[in-house]
C-alpha cells in the first residue's frame, strides 16, 4: 500500500508541472502506458496475500480514476486554452464591410440555371421547389414504377433508416405539383439528385435536374418540340435543331430520347458526339394517364408533356468541361474560369 501512496503523491507532483500537451502525454504514458506505474503495480496483485487483494485492488482502481480524470480535464483546460489564444491572436473581422466587389463568383451551373429559368419564365412557366429526402411513393409509386417494376432496379437509391430515401430524380416532385395546381399548369422544378453511381468523368453520385411539365388540354408532342427548341436556342445564342428517338420511361407514353445538335461541332460530327452531328440530351414524352390517375386527375380531360433534363450534362456543353466531376469539386482553379460576378 505504501508504494501505490507513494505512485499517488508522485502524480500530484508532476500534475502541477503539466503546462502544455507534450508534457501531459509524457506523464500519462509514465503512469498508465504498458510500461507506467500503475500498469506495472497491477501485475503485482497476484504476489499480495489473497486476504489483502481486495484492498490493494480498490486503491489502485481509485487512483487510476483519479489519474485519468485528472489527465482528461487538465487536457480539455489545456486546449481551450489553445483555442483561445488564437482567438485573441486573430485579426478582428467587422462584417458590416461590403464585400469587395472582385471576390467571388457564381457557379457555372447557377448561372445556367439562372438562364434557363428565366427563358422558361418568359415563356409562362412557373418555378417549383422539391424535396431532397423524399417518400418512396413520390419518388417510385406516383409515377408509374411500383415495387414490382424492373426501373427502380436502375437507380441505386440511397435508402434511410426511416424508411424515406433521397430522391433519385426530380419527377419525385410531379405528383405534389400535380396536385397542387389541380388542373392546367407549366412549372419546372430544378433540384439535387443523388444515386449511389461509380464515379468517372460522366458520372457522379450527386447531380442536378431541371424537370418540367406543361399540361392543358390538348397537348401534342409539338408543343414539347417547340418549348424545348426554344429554350435551347436561347441558352446556347443560336438555332438549336433537336430530333426524337422512341425511348421507355415508365412515366410517359410515347416516351423519347431528345438530342440536341451538338454545340461543338454544329452536327458536322466530332469525338465528343462520336461523329454523329447529336448530343443526347433528356428522356421526356407525354405523361402517363396513370401519373394523372395517381394525383387525382382524369387523363380523358388532361394532357401533358414532362421532361427530365440532364443539367449538368449541359453546364458540360455550355462550358466545355470533359469531366462531370468538376461541377461539385470546388476546385476554384477551374470553375473560376466559367464564374460569372454576383
Amino acid at each position: 500500500m505504501d508504494e501505490l501512496n507513494e505512485i499517488e503523491k508522485e502524480f500530484d507532483s508532476q500534475l502541477l508541472e503539466i503546462k502544455d500537451e507534450k508534457k501531459l502525454e509524457d506523464v500519462r504514458i509514465a503512469f498508465l502506458g504498458k510500461k507506467g506505474k500503475i500498469t506495472n503495480s497491477m501485475s503485482k496483485i497476484r504476489e499480495i496475500a489473497v486476504e489483502k487483494r481486495k484492498e490493494f485492488g480498490q486503491k489502485i482502481n481509485l487512483i487510476k480514476s483519479k489519474i485519468e480524470n485528472s489527465l482528461s480535464s487538465l487536457k480539455e483546460k489545456l486546449e481551450n486554452e489553445i483555442i483561445q489564444r488564437k482567438i485573441a491572436n486573430e485579426k478582428p473581422i467587422d462584417i458590416t464591410l461590403p464585400v469587395k466587389s472582385s471576390t467571388g463568383s457564381l457557379h457555372p451551373r447557377t448561372t445556367l440555371q439562372k438562364e434557363i429559368e428565366d427563358v422558361f419564365v418568359s415563356m409562362g412557366f412557373s418555378i417549383e421547389d422539391g424535396y431532397e429526402v423524399e417518400t418512396e411513393f413520390n419518388n417510385f409509386d406516383a409515377v408509374n414504377v411500383p415495387k414490382s417494376h424492373p426501373a427502380r432496379d436502375m437507380q441505386d437509391t440511397f435508402w434511410l433508416d426511416n424508411g424515406q430515401l433521397l430522391k433519385t430524380q426530380t419527377s419525385a416532385a410531379q405528383n405534389r405539383i400535380l396536385r397542387k395546381y389541380n388542373g392546367t399548369l407549366k412549372a419546372i422544378f430544378p433540384g439535387r439528385c443523388f444515386r449511389n453511381e461509380a464515379l468517372d468523368h460522366s458520372h457522379e453520385n450527386t447531380f442536378f435536374q431541371i424537370e418540367g411539365m406543361l399540361v392543358d388540354h390538348n397537348v401534342s408532342v409539338a408543343n414539347l418540340i417547340y418549348f424545348m427548341k426554344k429554350m435551347l436556342s436561347e441558352v446556347f445564342k443560336t438555332d438549336i435543331n433537336i430530333r426524337l428517338r422512341p425511348g421507355f420511361f415508365p412515366f410517359v407514353e410515347p416516351g423519347f430520347e431528345m438530342d440536341a445538335t451538338c454545340t461543338f461541332c454544329k452536327g458536322k460530327g466530332c469525338p465528343t458526339c462520336k461523329n454523329s452531328g447529336w448530343l443526347e440530351l433528356c428522356p421526356c414524352g407525354m405523361i402517363h394517364p396513370n401519373v394523372f390517375r395517381l394525383a387525382g386527375l382524369d387523363p380523358n380531360v388532361y394532357s401533358g408533356f414532362a421532361f427530365g433534363l440532364g443539367f449538368d450534362r449541359l453546364v458540360m456543353l455550355k462550358t466545355g468541361l470533359d469531366d462531370i466531376r468538376y461541377l461539385n469539386s470546388g476546385n476554384l482553379k477551374v470553375l473560376s474560369q466559367f464564374g460569372v460576378k454576383a
